[in-house]
């Protein structure tokens, strides 16, 4: 449970609040680079942390990003002209380049000085992973890039989406590191169903003995879910959380067609839960593989499918088919019969309830359990992270320790430690 005041700090984000103040010491994801596929195309609405942005690729192929807004009369810049290496606004032509200088004003004799006055707000910015990345905050504090492992691998071994979520982020956010909520919101209660979003096989099962174990490291929180299988086997899974806004989870490892069997797929998934404003999240869902064969379109394409993202579910500015304004089209017969929701696809089961909130939680009237302690960990980290900014400190997780992180879940074999049985299979910053 958080104070009430504690639930301000830790929701709003716009400029000045002292969580959007955190979030503008890291590095943002702004826009899929696919939204600008090359030079002089449209430009692209972002909405970031409260403040409303255009995105465009000039003629050289340079990425900008800059306040919607013409300085001179307040149109927007989502109307301009994308050429000639800047952005013109159509009301008086006023143009500008990806730095936000005014290079030309239409309505002005060309000889003008007045344009070496005019200065358009803008953001650095870069691409990594599919993901064109801003840096909102102090200049001189622009930390590392955001070179995550996933984002370094070839474009044919990773995919990300993205899609827009009606809640605050930090319930976003905290649904991702639930490690808790999977066998229950996405269970299939019919093996056979061909719904997505129903986990089969083990994760159905009710009676296993589990505990979990969370531990800080220099970059956020990871948590360790242990579930007693038998008398010699456990089965362990590993999440992780990065500061501000990052989750990493490893793929289902049981195979729904292998009857239980054991079945480890050579990818693991994150989510990027980006503040739009304070009741809106833009949910960037990335999926890696670090070796093996490159994903194949029928294999992204039901990937997509399963969480609800397929052809038809996402408008073009993102938002989903099914949304709190028809309820997510919840299939009551379905649940009765096939799924624990009657909800397609488990991305939007976690929106479903996460959104059923309401905009942004009261987080004074929860009542926490066992299974929260990853949940109350990331809430006092960005707390803490919260009131070093306010002292004029450096937050947790700007240097790159977090370039190597990864999730990943085994069966181990009872009694043995999980982090020496894991420590081999990937190359996390261990704490400790």
């Amino acid at each position: 449970m958080l104070s009430r005041e504690e639930n301000e700090m830790v929701t709003r984000v716009g400029p000045g609040t002292p969580m959007g103040e955190l979030m503008r010491r890291y590095w943002v994801p702004a826009a899929l680079s696919r939204e600008l596929p090359e030079p002089d195309c449209a430009p692209v609405r972002v909405k970031l942390l409260g403040e409303r942005l255009v995105a465009f690729r000039d003629t050289s192929g340079r990425l900008g990003l800059v306040d919607e807004f013409c300085p001179h009369r307040g149109a927007s810049l989502f109307l301009g002209r994308n050429e000639e290496d800047g952005l013109r606004c159509v009301y008086h032509g006023w143009k500008f380049d990806i730095a936000g200088n005014c290079l030309d004003m239409l309505n002005l004799p060309s000889d003008t000085t007045f344009k070496t006055k005019i200065r358009l707000k803008s953001y650095p910015t870069i691409q990594s992973g599919g993901i064109v990345w801003a840096y909102m905050g102090p200049p001189e504090k622009r930390p590392a890039l955001p070179l995550f492992e996933w984002t370094q691998l070839p474009e044919t071994h990773r995919f990300v989406q993205k899609a827009w979520e009606e809640c605050n982020w930090l319930q976003a956010m905290e649904g991702g590191i639930d490690a808790g909520h999977a066998p229950i919101l996405h269970r299939a209660i019919n093996p056979n169903t061909e719904q997505p979003g129903g986990f089969r096989g083990m994760r159905t099962s009710r009676g296993f003995e589990t505990t979990e174990e969370v531990e800080p490291t220099e970059h956020g929180v990871m948590s360790a879910r242990l579930s007693r299988m038998s008398d010699s086997r456990v089965w362990v899974r590993i999440n992780q959380y990065v500061l501000p806004f990052h989750t990493f989870f490893p793929a289902e490892i049981y195979d729904p067609k292998s009857e239980g069997s054991i079945t480890y797929k050579p990818f693991i998934n994150g989510h990027i839960f980006v503040p739009m404003d304070d009741e809106n999240t833009m949910t960037y869902n990335w999926i890696g593989r670090f070796s093996g064969e490159p994903f194949s379109v029928a294999e992204i394409e039901e990937h997509e499918r399963s969480k609800g993202r397929g052809p038809g579910e996402l408008a073009p500015n993102f938002r989903k088919l099914r949304n709190k304004d028809n309820d997510w089209l919840i299939d009551r017969k379905i649940q009765r019969t096939e799924t624990y929701t009657g909800i397609a696809g488990n991305h939007n089961q976690d929106h479903a309830v996460q959104e059923s909130m309401g905009p942004i939680v009261d987080r004074t009237q929860e009542h926490l359990c066992d299974t929260d302690i990853q949940i109350i960990m990331a809430r006092k980290l960005l707390l803490a992270s919260v009131r070093n900014v306010q002292e004029g400190k450096d937050p947790p997780g700007l240097q790159p320790s977090y370039y190597t992180v990864r999730a990943t879940e085994r069966i181990i074999d009872n009694g043995s430690d999980w982090r020496d049985a894991l420590r081999h299979l990937y190359n996390p910053r261990w704490p400790g």
